[in-house]
């Protein structure tokens, strides 16, 4: 998670002399036997079929047609269910170049949710130091015992740099409209709150927005500077159904809301139950939003957004919906829904789901192309890369341990590499997990792609491995599946891994685990450079503008840390 290769095994051998990570055991362990089951390898050559880039073609083989999996699909447009369905102004997402302004504006930051870091973080004492916190708060659950605090999975802040003139047309206070290069942190936390800091010192930029409802994932922004912002429940508020908001931030109105007791879905346990932890895409081309939900509805809409540089307006029209069920989704296992974020290449949206599913939809016709069983309930987002040397696109994923686990409540969780083309496991190797009810073990972070000088590496994060407390940090060679390196980590952790890159191109992972702790780690060797306490459990995902890292904790509190 070469001729380079040969490099890297030589630096992770290396670093076995290294000084321990804090708090984690051993630091670095060169693979043994018994620590995961070997990668298993699809080693025959690519057809044309296979290279994505070159014939702009997804197409299923044998063993990934849906029919293979039973699975039936519904689609519904402006509230009238359809055969079928062309979408009339065409999707198509162009590379990875999401955002067209500074910043971090979806989970992971772009539509291959590869990356939860801007701009290079050019570091001389390769320390960790806090800058600022901010106080959060908690939500009391009206119907179900407990409360929801502070920031919670997959929690990634947002990071953008407006324009002058967006800047200046905002509700932010003036002391910030008139701040040149103001850098905004946009935070929805689970206190229902959505939280607008200054970047440099975690000062309010605006008055914060109460949504009412707890925000476990990540919201987007629209990725060409149009003030909207989109934003999902993680649960309901007793009779008050989960949804989506699409909030203004002009004037810091909720503009529209969806999702809520759709009837056009099909899941059926625990009280229809719908959640949208999932990022939104935004395609700005088509002024489109798309978003899978948890009640198992993959939702489209054209926003008909309307932007003067003074008044934002949108009026959703076009309104698509898609739903599924396979042989084996059911209420008492392997539930409908999709919880993790999807990823986007060109018209072809990558989702996984509850039921152990990753699933490939042409997003202009609403098709089901190609699934590929992948064993078990998947959180973490499926990562989506193209190969430069071949033009060929794949897709690493990961599960949580969950249907699978033993009467023990252990088990082994995969890993795998898919082309995206057809659906087919080019390699996958396994790790032996514990899982807990409620907190699961395996794999929950989204993987890490490795750039620059980490290209050849992909990066896992695996909790509950080497005991229930206990987790896991891989870094794999894209090509074999083979662990180059590994972390043993005393506190298991189920926030994203995130690469920062200095001015050279040199790669260093952020991580942050259940204990609170944040370490800093040369992504070539593994070797822990620094590591400092946040004080309670950090499940959100960080994300990094050059030098800063934003994160929130469980323990009600946003920290602001300086890459020094």
């Amino acid at each position: 998670m070469m001729k380079a290769k040969k490099k890297m095994m030589c630096l992770a051998l290396a670093a076995l002399m290294a000084a321990s990570l804090p708090g984690c055991g051993k630091a670095i362990s060169k693979p043994k036997k018994g620590d995961s089951v070997a990668p298993s390898l699809n080693t025959a050559p690519l057809t044309s079929e296979q290279k994505l880039l070159e014939t702009g073609v997804c197409k299923p083989v044998s063993s990934t047609e849906p029919s293979r999996f039973g699975f039936e699909t519904h689609l519904n447009v402006n509230g009238i269910d359809v055969d079928g369905f062309y979408r009339q102004n065409e999707i198509h997402f162009t590379g990875k170049n999401y955002a067209q302004v500074k910043g971090v504006l979806t989970f992971r930051g772009d539509n291959y949710r590869s990356s939860g870091s801007y701009g290079v973080a050019n570091m001389t004492s390769y320390k960790l130091a806090k800058a600022w916190n901010i106080d959060t708060g908690s939500l009391k659950k009206t119907v179900k015992k407990g409360e929801w605090t502070g920031s919670g999975w997959t929690g990634q802040p947002l990071l953008v740099q407006w324009d002058d003139a967006t800047r200046k047309a905002m509700n932010l206070y003036d002391s910030k409209k008139n701040k040149s290069g103001l850098v905004e942190v946009i935070y929805a936390t689970m206190d229902g709150n959505i939280y607008f800091l200054d970047l440099d010192d975690g000062s309010a930029t605006r008055p914060k927005i109460s949504l009412g409802f707890p925000i476990k994932g990540t919201g987007s922004l629209y990725p060409n500077g149009i003030p909207l912002y989109a934003v999902g429940a993680g649960d309901d508020m007793g009779k008050k159904a989960a949804r989506t908001f699409l909030v203004s931030l002009v004037t810091g109105e909720v503009l529209y809301e969806y999702g809520a007791e759709d009837p056009f879905s099909i899941r059926t346990d625990n009280g229809n139950f719908c959640a949208f932890d999932s990022s939104p895409l935004f395609d700005a081309e088509t002024d489109t939003i798309i978003q899978p939900g948890e009640n198992g509805i993959l939702y489209t809409m054209k926003l008909n957004t309307k932007w003067d540089g003074t008044t934002l307006t949108i009026d959703p029209a076009e309104i698509v919906k898609w739903n599924y069920k396979t042989n084996r989704t059911g209420n008492d296992t392997y539930w409908l829904g999709m919880e993790s974020s999807a990823c986007a290449y060109d018209h072809y949206f990558y989702i996984c789901d509850n039921s152990g599913d990753l699933m490939c939809i042409d997003i202009n016709t609403m098709e089901l192309v190609w699934s590929q069983d992948i064993v078990d309930d998947s959180n973490a987002s499926p990562v989506l890369e193209v190969d430069p040397a071949t033009g060929t696109a794949y897709i690493y994923v990961s599960t949580s341990l969950h249907w699978t686990a033993n009467k023990r409540k252990t088990g082994d969780i995969p890993i795998f590499k898919i082309n995206a083309a057809t659906g087919e496991i080019m390699w996958k190797r396994e790790y032996s997990c514990k899982t807990v009810d409620g907190v699961s073990g395996g794999v929950q972070a989204t993987a890490c792609l490795g750039e620059n000088n980490l290209s050849g590496l992909v990066y896992f994060n695996i909790a509950r491995t080497g005991g229930k407390k206990h987790g896991k940090f891989v870094a794999i060679d894209k090509k074999t599946g083979g662990e180059v390196w590994s972390v043993d980590m005393k506190y298991y952790s189920w926030s994203s891994p995130v690469a920062v890159y200095n001015s050279n191109g040199d790669g260093y992972i952020i991580l942050c685990d259940s204990d609170g702790n944040m370490h800093l780690l040369d992504g070539a060797t593994g070797k822990v450079k620094d590591t400092i306490n946040l004080g309670k459990n950090i499940e959100a995902t960080p994300a990094v503008f050059n030098n800063t890292v934003v994160v929130g904790t469980r323990g009600k509190k946003i920290y602001g840390v300086t890459l020094k």
